[in-house]
């Protein structure tokens, strides 16, 4: 490798707590004396290469691998209302604090977070203004998170279009175009890479209990809801198990369609969408996956 560090163009994927692996594909490629230029996310990508373009993408580790020890039940704010079931107020004001109200146009890194348009059925493209719109919008699936508005418009999850934005990343003028999908097929996992990951994962098991309160605590309000636990909980369950499907048949067309230097798959039955408690291991797949894809493209 030259002493001049190759740019990086990064589209990073949706996934949900999959995007996780995302903060170990920018460690590894940071380590590795890679610079990352610009940065294109939708959901989950969007948040963590948000982030990661103000500069705090340490902090939010911490923070994230943090998340089973604190009471996360109070980031669950219920939206009571027909169009979601969170609000995303709580989680918004917590990653405000920790990075800062910072503004689209004066990051050091490059920045799009694409999200859907639900009233105009469009993609959007998001490259200034306030970073914290960006990400909302960005994150919010359908049914899940109320949408949010934007500009005259009522944005949702950006994944609902495009769920690996490689499109933003043709406008820069870099030495490399990296992709992650975070919803790729089931694929082989090295011996050594999955110890590392299994590791990672004991290291946390005694706090594997924080999903459990999670669903105890859904219990606990389904009254609210007008049903049964059991029955909002199924509810729940199908909203984001069919919203992963369509992703996964969207990004397997976008990936044959758009070609990047690289291409890092996160396999989808690595981790659901909402086991935020396995930071550490996803974190740490992220970085083993991101070894093998350079090392094959060098």
């Amino acid at each position: 490798m030259s002493s001049k560090k190759p740019s990086v163009s990064l589209a990073l994927g949706s996934g949900g707590a999959r995007g996780l692996a995302h903060i170990g594909i920018i460690e590894w490629l940071e380590e590795h004396g890679y610079r990352i230029a610009s940065i294109s996310g939708a959901s989950m990508g969007a948040l963590v290469g948000g982030i990661h373009a103000a500069g705090e993408l340490e902090a939010y580790k911490r923070w994230v691998c943090a998340l089973n020890r604190a009471d996360v039940l109070r980031f669950l704010d219920f939206a009571f209302s027909g169009d979601g079931l969170l609000k995303g107020d709580r989680i918004m004001d917590t990653l405000k604090a920790m990075v800062g109200d910072r503004e689209i146009q004066d990051l050091p890194v490059s920045y799009t977070a694409v999200a859907t348009d639900i009233d105009r059925q469009r993609e959007v493209w998001i490259s200034e203004g306030p970073l914290f719109d960006a990400i909302r919008a960005s994150i919010a699936v359908p049914g899940v998170f109320t949408p949010h508005e934007y500009q005259g418009m009522t944005l949702v999850d950006g994944g609902l279009l495009n769920p690996v934005p490689i499109a933003p990343t043709f406008r820069d003028f870099t030495d490399l175009t990296v992709a992650v999908n975070l919803n790729a097929m089931t694929v082989r996992i090295p011996t050594k890479l999955q110890k590392q990951v299994q590791q990672r994962g004991r290291e946390s098991s005694d706090e594997r209990s924080y999903q459990d309160r999670i669903r105890q605590f859904l219990d606990a309000i389904s009254d609210n809801f007008g049903g049964g636990g059991a029955q909002k909980l199924g509810v729940f369950e199908l909203t984001t198990r069919s919203f992963e499907t369509m992703q996964n048949a969207i990004a397997a067309t976008k990936v044959a369609a758009y070609h990047p230097d690289v291409l890092i798959d996160v396999p989808r039955d690595s981790c659901a969408a909402h086991e935020f408690h396995r930071a550490r291991e996803v974190i740490e797949l992220g970085r083993g996956l991101a070894e093998l894809a350079m090392g094959a493209h060098d």
